[in-house]
């Protein structure tokens, strides 16, 4: 494609809205524009780079015996009833009336609407498995819409979904999408992990999450030096090995703590690590308040607090409720006399002797014993891992990194079937409920964890298998009969070769032609000018590791293969 006749509106400078590296360069490199908060519009470079991401995807969803179709966006909000979620899905959910005055939504997943469609359809075991899938347009109505294609709100998704008999050929459905999944990310040239996640809103039964690893990604992978244990924050366990402490402690005390409302504040005033600290935080779980009890030095995670109550929502008590409830200002809630259900971390069973809230202005308590003085509901796992913690597999160091979530899979087990009655018969006539499994990747975030994860200070730094064009041909001087008419010939040679080639063929200055090559990020670059064409070679640079080198115009084949394979070659070492 001649550069001349391409819509590639690039910019010199980022908007001042962009924030991340992908936002700011899928912009600039003229791939997509805002239309509102949270939509874009996808201009032609931009969309090749999605379609590429796309025959991937479908090459390997029919490898693994997925067959293709396409649901509507637009959903009713009866089915959304039938399975529980029109109530409990949140805001995401944009609901709408049509002219009827029938109450609709646009389709953030296709949950209901796959499973009406295949409870209307298959009667019989013999009509199972069922493996189907879309790739479509979602829409999530985000609260904050931020990072470009990282967190919009209208976005491109790979849904799938399999039904299944039973228990033992689900698991088949699951692993081969699993295994789908695996080689989808390798040909996608991505540095990717697979992690065991939570389930979320979708629901099921286990779940894992394939997360493109970037420094910029908004979520934590916890995976295992030695073994291969791997899962995201939400999910990451702790291994405890300890017993519930022996120790003795001498009876608790007031202590006057004026002014110290946080953690480190305490620990200075106090002279105490903050290990020796109770963090007690009120929470209304579905509505119902709570206590939640962490070591100073950690973090609760919500997501574990939440599968332990069978909540739907947990959310932080407001000032008002906390105070009601412990009869002390923000700081300053403690676990003693505190009358609700108390939930502990494990870890707090190894120590004693703590220092915690005094439920009343400006104090807390020293020698607090919770086994002793405070009446503690139950003991779980609460909290986020961190470096320090050890791997719950295997007892090895673990590592934690930045990730970017591209792809889910879930086996949902009943779920959904059960909720709208999706039954067939089997051999012996008995009506059972299908197995059900989903399995979801983000096309358009794909390219944009993709920019994250690659890309330097000059512009974007495609992998090969997903860049809108193989090589950029860039032509130095195009009012130069000679050069032009060498370019020329190079560009059909490419093309015989089935490469798909940018040439840019513009009458601009060489600096600007540059500058373009490098922001668009294509893999290879050849540059024909004159000075080149004086000693018969044209230049290449590898875009990846900048290496630069020649081609001799003479065996023009020969070399152009041996270095495209080289730059493929390299890409395939580096991931």
């Amino acid at each position: 494609m001649r550069f001349s006749f391409c819509y590639i509106p690039t910019l010199k400078e980022s908007p001042a809205d962009a924030e991340v590296a992908s936002h700011k360069l899928l912009l600039r490199a003229g791939m997509m524009r805002k239309l509102t908060s949270g939509v874009y519009i996808y201009l032609p470079l931009g969309l090749r780079v999605l379609d590429k991401i796309s025959k991937i995807i479908r090459e390997e969803m029919n490898a693994a015996g997925f067959q293709e179709l396409l649901m509507p966006m637009v959903q009713s909000a009866d089915l959304w009833k039938e399975s529980g979620r029109w109530e409990h899905y949140g805001k995401e959910l944009l609901r709408f009336k049509d002219r009827n005055d029938r109450e609709c939504c646009l389709g953030p997943t296709h949950e209901e609407v796959i499973t009406d469609m295949v409870r209307g359809e298959v009667r019989s075991y013999r009509q199972l498995p069922v493996r189907l899938y879309q790739i479509q347009t979602k829409f999530r109505d985000e609260v904050r819409p931020r990072f470009g294609l990282m967190r919009g709100r209208e976005f491109i998704m790979k849904d799938a979904y399999s039904f299944d008999m039973d228990i033992a050929t689900a698991e088949q459905s699951y692993k081969a999408m699993y295994n789908a999944y695996q080689k989808i990310f390798q040909r996608l040239g991505v540095r990717f992990r697979s992690v065991v996640a939570d389930n979320g809103s979708i629901g099921g039964s286990f779940s894992h999450e394939f997360m493109v690893l970037a420094d910029t990604g908004e979520d934590t992978v916890v995976f295992c030096d030695n073994c291969d244990y791997a899962a995201n924050m939400e999910r990451a366990e702790i291994r405890w090995n300890g017993n519930d402490s022996e120790l003795s402690c001498p009876p608790c005390e007031n202590v006057d703590t004026p002014g110290a409302h946080t953690v480190s504040e305490v620990t200075k005033l106090l002279r105490v690590p903050s290990a020796k600290l109770v963090k007690t935080l009120v929470v209304l779980a579905d509505g119902k308040p709570a206590g939640v009890l962490v070591r100073g030095d950690r973090e609760m995670n919500e997501t574990k607090l939440k599968n332990l109550l069978k909540a739907q929502d947990v959310k932080l008590a407001d000032v008002t409720t906390l105070v009601s409830l412990t009869r002390a200002p923000l700081g300053f809630a403690g676990p003693v006399g505190l009358d609700l259900p108390i939930y502990a971390d494990l870890e707090l069973q190894g120590d004693t002797d703590y220092i915690a809230g005094g439920n009343k202005a400006d104090t807390h308590m020293k020698h607090v014993d919770l086994h002793r003085d405070a009446h503690i509901t139950a003991h779980a796992d609460l909290r986020n891992i961190d470096s320090s913690d050890v791997c719950p597999q295997c007892g090895g160091p673990i590592s934690l990194k930045r990730g970017i979530e591209v792809g889910h899979v879930f086996m949902l087990g009943l779920k959904y079937s059960e909720a709208l009655r999706a039954a067939f018969l089997d051999e012996n006539g008995q009506e059972r409920l299908m197995i059900m499994g989903c399995y979801g990747i983000g096309v358009s975030r794909i390219a944009a964890a993709a920019i994250e994860q690659n890309h330097d200070a000059d512009g974007i730094i495609f992998p090969p298998p997903i860049a809108p064009y193989d090589c950029i041909l860039l032509n130095l001087d195009p009012n130069n009969a000679e050069v032009t008419k060498t370019a020329e010939k190079i560009y059909a040679r490419l093309q015989q070769f089935n490469m798909e080639v940018l040439y840019d063929d513009r009458v601009e200055r060489p600096g600007v032609k540059f500058k373009d090559a490098d922001l668009l990020g294509l893999p290879m670059q050849i540059v024909v000018g004159a000075r080149g064409l004086a000693r018969h070679v044209v230049e290449c640079k590898d875009r990846r590791c900048g290496e630069r080198g020649e081609l001799a115009l003479g065996n023009l084949d020969a070399d152009l293969h041996q270095w495209a394979s080289r730059v493929r070659d390299g890409w395939k070492t580096s991931v």
